[in-house]
């Protein structure tokens, strides 16, 4: 007899509107960046919503083990520690070159992209969440 599929497991409706907060509180984020004159990916990555949300994501990751939600909290908690390795791998970089007057340049281009990036990762985690589906897994 072989496993259910992760996405097969039924899911407690609690847990996708725990979930649907967690992007939201993201969303939040992103819409704070845009809207005042810090960048998106700052916001994101030091921004209050989002440290409350990824808090949210560790404290109810264990509930969603081999169910297709864990790809979601997965998927979540991936943004926000890749943002944060993005933002200090531009930072070192600009300050580095600031010197040839070009890190600024390198700063502002580099934190548009990490945030066109967390953009699109809020974007289509959410809607993934909203039709039923699971996040693509990396490679393991």
């Amino acid at each position: 007899m072989e496993p259910e599929p992760a996405a097969a497991v039924s899911v407690n409706r609690g847990l996708i509107e725990y979930t649907h907060w967690i992007y939201g509180l993201h969303a939040l984020s992103v819409l704070i960046g845009v809207l005042s004159a810090r960048s998106v990916a700052t916001r994101f990555a030091f921004g209050l919503p989002s440290i409350i949300a990824v808090i949210m994501n560790y404290a109810r990751r264990s509930e969603t083990r081999g169910t297709w939600l864990e790809s979601h909290f997965r998927w979540q908690i991936r943004t926000f520690w890749f943002s944060w390795l993005w933002i200090l791998l531009v930072s070192i970089t600009a300050a580095l070159l600031l010197i040839l007057l070009i890190g600024f340049v390198i700063a502002i281009v580099g934190y548009a992209l990490i945030g066109a990036w967390i953009i699109y990762r809020v974007a289509r985690g959410w809607l993934a969440l909203r039709e039923g589906r699971p996040m693509p897994l990396p490679p393991a």
